[in-house]
C-alpha cells in the first residue's frame, strides 16, 4: 500500500468522506473513486454500478466494487440523475485502479444542486482527512 504522501490527488477535483471524487463541469459531475480508495481495495474484479436514468440523492448507495480484500459500497458525494455510466467497467474493472482519475471515471450525473460543491472537501482539506487531522 501507498503511503499517505503517495496518494494522487489532482487538484481540480472534490472528494468526499466516503472516498470518492467529483469533478465539475457545469451542470454535470463526474465521479469515480479515489486512488486512496482503491489503494486501499487492492485489485478490484468487479464494479456494479447504476442504469443511466436512477435518480440518487446525496449519501445514497450507486454501487459497489469488488476487490480481492472485501466488497465496498460507493456512495454519492451529491444527489442527481445518472447521465452517463462508463461501460469499460463490464470487461476492466480494474480501471479504478490504473487510472482511477481519468479513464477509471464511474458516473456522469446531472447536478440537481449547485451548492454540492460546497458539501465536499479540496485537495488540501482531504488530505488532512486521510492524516486524521480533520
Amino acid at each position: 500500500m501507498k503511503e499517505i504522501n503517495e496518494i494522487n490527488l489532482p487538484d481540480d477535483l472534490k472528494y468526499s468522506k466516503d472516498h470518492e471524487w467529483a469533478r465539475f463541469e457545469n451542470q454535470y459531475v463526474t465521479i469515480g473513486v479515489t486512488d486512496y480508495a482503491q489503494d486501499q481495495l487492492g485489485d478490484i474484479v468487479f464494479v456494479e454500478l447504476p442504469q443511466k436514468g436512477d435518480v440518487f440523492k446525496k449519501g445514497d448507495e450507486f454501487g459497489n466494487v469488488e476487490s480481492i480484500k472485501a466488497v465496498s459500497e460507493l456512495y454519492m458525494p451529491l444527489g442527481g440523475k445518472i447521465f452517463e455510466v462508463n461501460a469499460a467497467f463490464e470487461n476492466h474493472p480494474d480501471l479504478a485502479n490504473t487510472s482511477p482519475y481519468e479513464k477509471g471515471w464511474m458516473i456522469k450525473v446531472e447536478n440537481d444542486n449547485a451548492d454540492n460543491i460546497n458539501d465536499l472537501m479540496g485537495k488540501d482539506k482531504y488530505y488532512k482527512y486521510l492524516q486524521g487531522i480533520e
